[in-house]
Order: C-alpha cells, then structure tokens, then sequence
C-alpha cells in the first residue's frame, strides 16, 4: 500500500481478481446485477482515490471474503458483505467495543469489534442484516459473529452475536467485555 489508506494499483488489480472470481462463483448472492457494473464502481474509486478501496481490502485481508450483495437504488452504492463461510479469522478473539476491552482486569484482547469495524472504515452487521445475509447462504455454522447492540443492552453490559445452527439463525447474548476463538464480527461496506 503507498499510503495508509489507498491502494497501489497493483494491489487494486489483485482485490479485484478476488472480487470477480468470488462474484462469478456466488451468483445467488447478487441476482440481478452485473459485475461489469461493481468492476466499473471500483475503479471509480481508484480514480477518486476513495478509502473504500482500502477498507474493501481490508476486508479481504482479515479473512472476511467481501461480496456484493444487492445495490442500494436511492443511493447509487454496491453494498457488500462479509460472506467467508465462518466468522472472519482474522478478526477472531475481540470483545464487543472499547468500554468493555477497559473493563477486563487481565487477560484482555487486542482489539474489540466496534475498533475494529471503525479502523477498517465498515460497519457490524445489524441482527436484521446478519439474517439477511443467511438467506443468501449457509454462514457461521460452526463460529459466531457480534452484531451491533442496541443500547438498552449495552448499557447493561450485554452485547448480540449471532450464528447458525440447525438450519436456524441464533442470535444469543453475552457479556461485551467477552471473547472467544470462534467469534468475530461481520461488516459491510458502502461502495
């Protein structure tokens, strides 16, 4: 990368052979669009020197496997996902946000997810996204995946994750200031 936020065009031509072969593979996660549509949005941002590319990378670096799933009509923006066939590996082992990293008296985790999602420039999943995302295909079946919290939850030290099992999307509870090897988060990303 030349600076920290943009991508070399090398790298820019690398993310977006990813991007096609995995876009190619998963139709049923896009039906309707075009990828000669997504690949002439990305380079439109390489032209602008968007961030997005960066945080797509991002995504893509971290294990999260990113794929356009629909295309917001009133805002003119692919609207990728995280669609890795379990939580993203190198995203694994956080708590929910900072308050609750500043809460833990020993063992503490690098990061939390709020940092995270914020620093890569995407956002957490909502409980109604990450649902979403399961229709398009089989997700987390063996890992799990903090979504944002509402507030009343938060505020009383819980957080929501998320995951699949039998054939069933879950959506439990734990402390935020927990963390397991097996829980990351997803995120997505306005393009």
């Amino acid at each position: 990368m030349e600076n920290k936020k943009e991508l070399s065009p090398k790298h820019f031509e690398e993310l977006l052979s990813s991007l096609k072969i995995r876009f190619e593979k998963n139709m049923n996660h896009h039906q309707g669009l075009e990828w000669a549509d997504v690949k002439e949005k990305l380079e439109a941002c390489l032209i602008s020197g968007s961030e997005k590319l960066w945080s797509l990378n991002e995504m893509e670096r971290t294990g999260g496997e990113p794929d356009v799933v629909t295309f917001d009509k009133s805002t003119k923006e692919f609207i990728f996902y995280d669609c890795s066939a379990e939580s993203p590996k190198g995203r694994r082992s956080i708590c929910y946000d900072r308050e609750a990293l500043e809460s833990r008296k020993e063992y503490k985790p690098e990061s939390s997810a709020i940092e995270m999602a914020a620093a890569m420039g995407i956002e957490l999943l909502t409980e109604e996204q990450y649902r979403e995302l399961q229709k398009l295909d089989n997700f987390d079946k063996k890992t799990s995946s903090w979504v944002q919290t509402p507030s009343e939850i938060r505020v009383l030290g819980g957080a929501l994750f998320c995951d699949l099992r039998y054939n069933h999307v879950f959506v439990y509870h734990n402390g935020a200031e927990s963390y397991y090897s097996g829980r990351a988060f997803r995120g997505l990303l306005r393009v």
